[in-house]
């Protein structure tokens, strides 16, 4: 794991090795054993297999990969200043445009050209595409250079038809997200989307890239590139800002202003792919374009990606609800004379802080637990699979249980410090709090649901994860329009993400049902009695951090009070919290603290 060659930072292996120690592996069960043929998980598992070291194919210099240690060092870094940066690219773009109409505009438009690329290409390539190459690297003569030869030439001309079809189809797809977008907000909005759709080529080309380096295991610079993009947009939305000043509206924004934000956000595309062809050249991969695609074995990794596409689909008609729902909620707005922002802009930005500590704690223990799942899957041992789920969800849930909960107290103050600033006011910053109150809510079934597709991939089964997914659609759809029909204008967008709640709720029932018949238990009681007690032990952690947050005039001041009672109540409620986990002995909280107390005895 990487936390034992830094020797600074707790890894989420490190906790799982501890509690592994405290709970030996059950012996195996009879009847559990499974047959495994390598073509039940399609290219599932290889991709953890390192290649050869040093090898020369077909006059291609292959380098020999870094080290472990090195590259982990290198992406726990990455990961923390990309996602330091993006915070700040988020809410320099919120201080530009603010959370009104014109903000509205420019978050629907920079969203297409991502769902577009998401439901074309996307999501075939972590999941197909990095362990198909890996397997043609370790399996052709050739070391797999034609097989990587064909499949960038295919993948940029695809991008290439992509992005200009979607750039002759901006007016279109702007109907289709924001159907009651009238006047200068939908000229404007379709002016933008038609310059930021020319991301689509670079944001495929980037994936591409990413996915050959990965199957080199260069992780460095796919988690590194991200940051030259964040500053390139960081450096637009204060151009922008100085330019333009804080405040404008579709009605009073020049052309030249659009033209600054699309060709802006489109310059840090264009640099993240250069940066990224750039590390693969130096990773000894030459391009020559190169097609003729028989015999390639492509037809197979695309078949296999099948499935991975009807829950991709899926999850794209859960975004467009939501899309339809935000931007109709920020036009009645509008129409109704308020100046808060009530729409699109508030509902992403709730959501960019509701999935974080998501992305940084549960995302970090699926990928500590998913190659070991695998591979008890491989050896027939289901209930070593059962026993990982079961670690995973209580490690995970030893913080993002008390973070939930904090987000729920702490949200209005948060997203003040965040937001409240150049065209974004104090009261636009409220209502992103409270959509981000809302979102925390479901920050456990989110992570659960999430959790239990990686035990469906982990068995080889990419079928149910998809299938599972359309009765939770139907009830966000229905739970989305609902809200847009029953609730004032100012309020539908705080009361959206309900319906996002519920479908991953539904989602982690569902699939929990199947995989406990699957696994013969989900060891449902001990991960219960976690969630249970985890909770119980947050909630006066709770009450003291938010009563000392609204002394301090967190719930109502500006900026300077936020910052204050986020501080204050912050170290308070955790404190708080984790004298009440010691004294409900909360096994899990104690295993994370003793891990982390002897790491930084070993500093």
């Amino acid at each position: 794991m990487a936390g034992r060659y830094t020797g600074r930072i707790l890894m989420p292996g490190d906790v799982l090795e501890a509690i592994e120690r405290r709970e030996p592996p059950s012996r195996p069960e009879r009847g559990l054993e499974v047959r495994h043929d390598p073509s039940d998980f399609g290219d599932l598992g290889t991709a953890d297999r390192p290649g050869e070291e040093g090898e020369e194919i077909a006059g291609a210099a292959h380098a020999a990969p870094p080290s472990l240690a090195r590259s982990s060092v290198i992406m726990a870094i990455g990961t923390v200043v990309s996602r330091a940066t993006g915070f700040i690219r988020t809410a320099a773009i919120v201080a530009a445009l603010g959370t009104g109409l014109l903000g509205d505009a420019y978050q629907t438009a920079n969203m297409v050209p991502f769902v577009v690329y998401d439901l074309l290409i996307g999501g075939l390539l972590a999941s197909v595409f990095v362990p198909f190459l890996v397997k043609r690297r370790q399996q052709d003569p050739d070391g797999g250079v034609a097989t990587e030869q064909r499949f960038m030439t295919v993948t940029l001309l695809a991008l290439a038809a992509i992005t200009f079809v979607a750039v002759l189809g901006a007016e279109v797809l702007i109907s289709v997200y924001a159907g009651e977008w009238t006047g200068n907000q939908r000229d404007v909005a379709v002016t933008l989307t038609r310059f930021l759709l020319l991301q689509i080529f670079f944001i495929g080309a980037s994936g591409v890239v990413s996915s050959m380096l990965n199957s080199r295991q260069r992780f460095g610079a796919p988690m590194w590139a991200p940051v030259v993009n964040n500053l390139t947009i960081i450096a637009m939305a204060l151009l922008f800002l100085r330019i333009a000043g804080p405040g404008r509206t579709p009605d009073d924004i020049t052309d030249g202003q659009v033209a600054l934000l699309g060709l802006g956000a489109t310059a840090g595309q264009t640099l993240q792919a250069l940066i990224l062809a750039l590390s693969l050249w130096r990773a000894g991969f030459r391009w020559r374009p190169r097609l003729g695609l028989r015999g390639s074995g492509f037809g197979e990794a695309v078949r296999n990606a099948g499935w991975m596409m009807v829950y991709a689909v899926v999850a794209q008609i859960s975004l467009l609800v939501s899309t339809n729902v935000a931007t109709r909620a920020g036009a009645r707005v509008a129409e109704a004379g308020l100046d808060t922002g009530a729409g699109i802009t508030a509902y992403k930005n709730a959501f960019v802080i509701f999935q974080l500590p998501y992305a940084i704690i549960a995302v970090s223990v699926i990928t500590a637990l998913l190659p070991k799942m695998s591979g008890h899957v491989a050896e027939g041992r289901k209930d070593l699979v059962r026993l990982d789920f079961s670690r995973g969800v209580r490690l995970a849930s030893v913080l993002l249980v008390p973070a939930s909960v904090a987000m729920v107290v702490f949200a209005v103050p948060l997203a003040v410090v965040l937001y409240a600033r150049g065209s974004a006011s104090v009261d636009d910053a409220h209502v992103i709090g409270y959509v981000l109150m809302m979102f925390a809510v479901s920050l456990m079934p989110f992570t659960l649901f999430q959790l239990m597709l990686r035990v469906f991939y982990s068995l080889g089964d990419t079928r149910t994860p998809g299938l599972v997914a359309l009765a939770p659609v139907v009830i966000h759809g229905v739970s989305g329009f609902a809200v847009l029909n029953l609730a004032p204008p100012e309020h539908i967008v705080i009361y959206l993400p309900i319906g996002h709640g519920l479908y991953y709720v539904v989602g982690f029932l569902i699939a929990g049902q199947i995989l406990r018949k699957r696994l013969h238990g989900l060891d449902g009681r001990r991960i219960s009695r976690t969630l249970v007690l985890l909770h119980l032990a947050a909630l006066p952690g709770a009450a003291a951090g938010g009563a000392l947050a609204w002394l301090l005039g967190g719930f109502t001041g500006g900026a300077l009070p936020a910052l204050l009672s986020l501080l204050a109540g912050s170290v308070v409620g955790g404190v708080v919290f984790f004298v009440a986990a010691y004294a409900l002995r909360i096994e899990e909280v104690r295993v994370f603290l003793e891990t982390a107390r002897a790491k930084a005895l070993r500093r």
